[in-house]
């Protein structure tokens, strides 16, 4: 879990402390895009849901989710060995369906895809972490979407030089983004007489990021009333998925070895594993959980009472 965020620019403002603990709030909010509950239904573990709510809609309007969100992307890049702007980019768009609370103003028809909702337009590193996200009417073109994700970027990213499409975006926006953002659009063409599925180079990047969205199951569908809170809510999304890949890179196998060690020294016959076997730390971390859940049944059982 990351620290919390606090902006030297909201620092100072005062007001009534705090009533419950930011840990429970980011924990009830990371529970509902995942689980897609409804706001009403948040369990009674957690805070009130009106609190909750507006904990998530206070960081949503200050800017709290997407500073979060670029510090971890930051921090996953530093860890894969890679520099913290990246130079390259990919932009998609994914069209979903849109719930029964989504009015009919903000909502659209893409013809294509037939699908009656929103449309989600994302801008990703080569990594796949999310850079830009745009939630507009499935009736917006892929081609007038992207004209808003690339300024961004390079409004945060200097380093940024080129952007990799698929055949949406052909036609003018090639122009455009040389002309007035500076960058190289190159249109990732899918090859003549191919039928079924084929991982395109660069194109497959984006794809997994949807892919990844569609994990959390608010994001199956669109049932935000309002388009930013659609994007706060997949920046939520990544957000845990970056948090994950931080907490599995700070577990060193060393730990591992003495884990799998202290349960095969436990006396159980039925499920020893070999200290020939975790040398080197061959061993995973399922496979420690296992062990050690195993040897505290066996503590349990034996009536010491220890763990």
């Amino acid at each position: 879990m990351a620290p919390p965020l606090v902006p030297g620019w909201l620092a100072g403002h005062g007001g009534r402390p705090d009533g419950y603990c930011h840990r429970q709030m980011i924990d009830a909010v990371r529970y509902l895009v995942d689980d897609g509950i409804k706001w009403r239904e948040v369990p009674a573990d957690f805070p009130p849901w009106p609190r909750v709510y507006a904990f998530f809609a206070r960081r949503r309007d200050t800017g709290l989710v997407g500073e979060l969100h670029d510090r971890l992307h930051q921090a996953v890049r530093r860890n894969e060995g890679r520099g913290a702007e990246p130079s390259g980019v990919v932009v998609d768009s994914q069209s979903v369906k849109a719930d029964a609370t989504v009015a009919h103003t903000a909502r659209g028809f893409d013809a294509g895809k037939k699908i009656n909702g929103r449309k989600r337009h994302l801008l990703t590193d080569t990594l796949g972490l999310l850079l830009a996200v745009l939630v507009t009417p499935a009736s917006v073109t892929d081609r007038d979407g992207a004209r808003a994700l690339p300024p961004q970027a390079t409004g945060c990213f200097r380093r940024l030089a080129r952007v990799w499409a698929d055949g949406g975006y052909t036609g003018q926006l090639t122009d455009w983004t040389s002309q007035h953002l500076g960058l190289v659009l190159d249109i990732v063409r899918r090859g003549d007489g191919i039928r079924g599925l084929q991982a395109l180079p660069r194109r497959w990047v984006v794809e997994r990021s949807f892919a990844w969205l569609l994990r959390s199951r608010r994001l199956v569908r669109d049932s935000e009333r309002r388009t930013d809170t659609s994007e706060a809510v997949i920046r939520r999304s990544m957000i845990t998925l970056m948090n994950h890949r931080l907490a599995a890179a700070r577990v060193s196998p060393t730990s591992w070895d003495t884990t799998v060690r202290a349960c095969c020294h436990s006396g159980s016959r039925s499920w020893m594993i070999r200290e020939s076997d975790v040398e080197g730390a061959t061993c995973d971390l399922p496979m420690v959980r296992v062990c050690a859940v195993m040897f505290m049944s066996r503590q349990l059982c034996r009536g010491s009472g220890t763990w």
